[in-house]
């Protein structure tokens, strides 16, 4: 039988679950990651993608004016990179440089893959909806990479610590 508990409560019984990158260009030209835990496959044809950034953040409008944007799915040797593109601001640095992360040129959009992600999947815009404190963004797969040895994707277990396969973000 359930049992009736708050939202903050319940809501943990969903780790562990994906952690994503997702990439846009700024209107300075760098390009701006951000590490975000709400993502999801939204079509197969067309393939289309979605990922969920908050009102106040500065990625949200580095997104809408971009108008594309890479969705990278990390490996777990990415945790240190991953907890900074979520923990710190594009506005006030250069994540990638902090980070050391390796890049290469997107092949059909004017933006950036993660050479070490497991995949990348580059998106062209299509609809974006506000939901709350959140607004999604869904884009149109137009190319995808996938990493030669197919690494271990990061997974998110929460807020605090890090496991095996697993980093716990936040």
């Amino acid at each position: 039988m359930q049992k009736t508990v708050p939202y903050a409560k319940a809501i943990d019984a969903k780790y562990p679950e994906q952690v994503v990158i997702a990439i846009a260009r700024a209107a300075g030209g760098v390009c701006n990651p951000i590490t975000l835990g709400w993502t999801m496959i939204t079509s197969h044809e067309p393939p289309m993608m979605a990922v969920s950034i908050g009102l106040g953040r500065y990625s949200l409008e580095v997104f809408r004016r971009a108008k594309e944007f890479v969705v990278a799915m990390p490996s777990e040797d990415q945790a240190d990179e991953t907890m900074l593109f979520g923990t710190r601001s594009g506005r006030d640095m250069d994540k990638f440089v902090a980070a050391g992360t390796v890049l290469e040129d997107a092949s059909e959009i004017d933006c950036v893959i993660m050479s070490d992600a497991t995949a990348n999947f580059e998106c062209r815009l299509v609809g974006e909806m506000e939901t709350g404190d959140h607004r999604i963004f869904v884009g149109e797969v137009v190319c995808s990479h996938v990493h030669p040895d197919m690494p271990s994707r990061l997974y998110t277990a929460g807020a605090g610590y890090k496991m095996s396969g697993i980093a716990r973000l936040g």
